[in-house]
């Protein structure tokens, strides 16, 4: 009995940390990829086009991370990312 009261809160325990630990990293990926888009705006000097699209992804994943919406501002930045990385050749 006291085996399986241990296990359990063991395991409990150990669920808990696990959400804790993951709770911050799509902010954090959020957060990179709107400053890796950043950062590659000053290389699409050439392209305005592609240069508008950055800033309009910027400005809306900003918004999405302001409510709270963290997984769309993670799938909004990618998707640009992928974009903006076929247009400069930077596969990083």
């Amino acid at each position: 009995m006291k085996r399986s009261v241990l296990l359990g809160l063991f395991v409990t325990a150990s669920m808990m940390a696990s959400t804790s630990f993951a709770d911050g990293k799509p902010a954090d990926l959020c957060d990179a990829n709107i400053q890796t888009i950043d950062n590659l705006k000053g290389q699409l000097s050439a392209s305005p086009e592609k240069s508008q699209m950055a800033e309009t992804s910027l400005s809306k994943a900003k918004a999405l991370k302001a409510q709270g919406k963290i997984d769309d501002c993670v799938a909004e930045t990618s998707q640009t990312l992928v974009e903006l990385r076929k247009a400069t050749g930077t596969n990083n």
